[in-house]
């Protein structure tokens, strides 16, 4: 039996999702873009797992590069998010007006980020629409231990489901 695409919408919608800055680079390529797609899944060696849409810059750069960062944003701020759901401006250390440094594996890391992970791919899964990259941390900070973190219910965005027309 096939699940309504409205229905399955709005179940997937409801899934509890982080929401974060996922920062890529691939020589002298930037990137950071919005993303609610976030998982641990191993503990050792501790792995992050990320889907990115196969047409996003993010997913080229990525590939090309090797690596990664999930930058998460404090919960008071969300509108961060709006900003980076198209590709982003690189320009005299920021990304669309926001200050980053290299993280180890030179992926971008945010100074506003609240704590984020920076990982080299082990593995990348092309799951159809999207592919699941699959990183090994190598390098963490956490900025502001006190402050929660973002999550796709403090904003009004939707991503999931099935794709919706003219997308």
């Amino acid at each position: 039996m096939a699940v309504d695409d409205e229905l399955l919408n709005r179940v997937t919608w409801k899934i509890p999702n982080a929401l974060a800055l996922v920062g890529s680079r691939s020589g002298d390529e930037y990137n950071a873009m919005t993303t609610s797609w976030i998982t641990q899944l191993s503990m050792e060696p501790v792995l992050i797992g990320i889907g990115v849409d196969n047409s996003a810059v993010t997913h080229r750069l990525i590939s090309d590069g090797g690596s990664f960062t999930v930058n998460f944003w404090d919960a008071g701020d969300t509108r961060v998010f709006v900003k980076f759901s198209k590709p982003a401006t690189y320009e005299d250390g920021t990304l669309n007006g926001r200050a980053v440094r290299a993280a180890t594996t030179g992926a971008p890391a945010f100074d506003e980020a609240i704590a984020w992970v920076d990982c080299e791919v082990r593995q990348a899964h092309d799951l159809g629409t999207h592919t699941l990259f699959i990183g090994e941390v190598v390098d963490a900070a956490i900025t502001n231990d006190d402050a929660r973190p973002a999550s796709m219910s403090d904003t009004r965005m939707k991503y999931g489901g099935v794709k919706r027309g003219g997308h």
